[in-house]
């Protein structure tokens, strides 16, 4: 790991308002994931946004409107993310993402499979075209014309256009934790 976490105390207020506000929403939105440790430090891609401000917090506003402007189904969200986590190997974002996807209900032979860069069996069309337009992104390709306009069929456009914007910025995020090399806490099974 490259960048160690802020203890909140140590933060200008300005950025422990930030710090606060990022603790607040995940302790809403992603309770079951640790992302704070027993001190109320932030982990994960927090510690590079805290750290370089000026371009973590501008990151933090795109990816918390992706939050507020939600409207696809959250296990088509997920099957998205970790189809960008498994195509970064972004360990932090698998590991995060592995449990919210369980919480939305995803078996686990589909979530193995996302996560390790393959096409699971067994997921709707929603999920189908979520998984097939994040990996031809993250694979950097350009979305076939057939792809993108059955997608706007079944999601509408402003579907599609939500779903590019989290492959973009859940992109964001695996490229953060894997150039500072950020791990996965460690889980005692």
């Amino acid at each position: 790991m490259r960048i160690k976490p802020l203890p909140p105390e140590t933060l200008s207020p300005e950025l422990r308002y930030v710090h606060d506000e990022i603790a607040s929403l995940i302790t809403n939105s992603q309770r079951e994931v640790g992302m704070v440790d027993d001190q109320g430090t932030l982990l994960g891609p927090f510690p590079p946004m805290l750290q370089f401000p000026q371009f973590g917090v501008p990151a933090l506003t795109f990816l918390r409107s992706l939050d507020q402007h939600a409207t696809l189904d959250k296990r088509v969200r997920e099957v998205a993310i970790l189809t960008v986590g498994g195509a970064y190997s972004s360990r932090f974002e698998l590991y995060a993402h592995e449990i919210m996807a369980t919480a939305f209900g995803i078996p686990a032979d589909i979530i193995a499979t996302l996560a390790a860069g393959g096409r699971p069996y067994g997921l709707n069309e929603q999920e189908i075209i979520a998984h097939d337009i994040a990996y031809a992104l993250v694979s950097h390709r350009l979305i076939p014309n057939s792809g993108y306009q059955h997608a706007v069929h079944v999601l509408g456009s402003d579907g599609v256009a939500e779903l590019i914007f989290l492959i973009s910025g859940y992109s964001l995020i695996a490229t953060i934790l894997n150039g500072f090399d950020v791990p996965a806490p460690e889980i005692n099974t």
